[in-house]
C-alpha cells in the first residue's frame, strides 16, 4: 500500500513521541502528562482555523524538544488506514459528514467497503492511540465521546449563527450563497447522524463539552487561547452521568 503524505507527516508526529522527554518548564506539566484537545463544530466556524492557532499557542507553552502539536482532521482518516493495514481507497467510504444512510447500507452490500460498524471501531482505536500519545488537536469523528473518560483531554464545542457560517464559506471557498448553505446543511446534518448512529450521543448536547464557543462573539485567536490555557490546565475527568 502507498503511503500518502498525510500519513509520513503523523508517522513522524508519533515518531517524536518516543523520544525521550525533556526538562519540563516551571509551572508547567512534565512531559508525561499527555495532553490533547478533541473540537466538535458546526459547519462554518472557522474550525480549522482556530486548532491552527492553537496548534501554534500550545506548541509555544511546550517544553523544549517536546513533539509538534498536530491537528487530526481529514488526515485522521489516513491514518486509520495505514494503522490498521486497509486499502487507500476506503477512504471515499468514511466521510464523517455523509447524510445517506442508504448509501452506507448499499456500499456494504455490494462489497466496496467492511461493514461500517468495523470501519467506527478502527477509527475509535486510533483516536484512541493517537490520545494516549497525547500533543494532539483531533477535530470530529466522536473523539470526544471516545476520550470521554480519559484524563488531560479537553473536550470543545464550536457553534456560530448560520448567516455567519455561510459568509465564510461564501468568502473562503468561492460559493455562491445557494451552494454555501446547502453544503452547511448537508455536513451537520452528517456529522448529527454520525455521533447519534455510532455512539448514540446528541451532538448538540452541552454536557459532553468542557467548553462552548461562540465564533460569531470571539475571535480566533481569543478561542484558541481560552482552549490552550485550559488544555495546558489540565481538567478533572468528569463524573459518570446517569439517567
Amino acid at each position: 500500500m502507498n503511503t500518502p503524505v498525510g500519513v509520513e507527516r503523523c508517522f513522524s508526529f508519533i515518531n517524536c513521541q518516543l523520544q525521550p522527554p525533556a526538562t519540563a518548564k516551571p509551572g508547567r506539566e512534565p512531559r508525561h502528562a499527555a495532553r490533547a484537545v478533541t473540537i466538535s463544530r458546526q459547519s462554518g466556524c472557522g474550525a480549522r482555523i482556530i486548532a491552527e492557532m492553537l496548534s501554534r499557542y500550545l506548541q509555544s507553552h511546550s517544553i523544549p524538544g517536546a513533539p509538534p502539536w498536530t491537528i487530526f482532521d481529514r488526515n485522521l482518516v489516513e491514518t486509520v488506514l495505514a494503522d490498521h493495514q486497509l486499502p487507500v481507497r476506503l477512504a471515499r467510504f468514511m466521510p464523517e459528514d455523509r447524510v445517506r444512510e442508504v448509501d452506507d447500507i448499499l456500499d456494504e452490500l455490494f462489497g466496496l467497503h467492511p461493514p461500517t460498524w468495523t470501519l467506527i471501531q478502527q477509527t475509535s482505536e486510533t483516536v484512541r492511540r493517537l490520545i494516549e500519545l497525547g500533543h494532539v488537536i483531533i477535530l470530529g469523528r466522536g473523539a470526544n465521546i471516545i476520550a470521554a473518560r480519559t484524563p488531560h483531554v479537553v473536550h470543545v464545542r464550536l457553534v456560530s449563527s448560520l448567516e455567519c457560517r455561510i459568509e465564510r464559506r461564501m468568502d473562503f471557498e468561492s460559493l455562491e450563497r445557494k451552494e454555501a448553505a446547502a453544503r452547511i446543511r448537508e455536513e451537520d446534518l452528517g456529522r448529527e447522524r454520525y455521533l447519534k448512529k455510532h455512539f448514540d450521543k446528541d451532538i448538540n448536547d452541552p454536557l459532553l463539552y468542557h467548553l462552548m464557543i461562540n465564533t460569531d462573539a470571539v475571535l480566533p485567536e481569543a478561542a484558541a487561547q481560552i482552549i490552550g490555557e485550559l488544555a495546558l490546565r489540565g481538567v478533572p475527568v468528569p463524573a459518570a452521568r446517569t439517567t
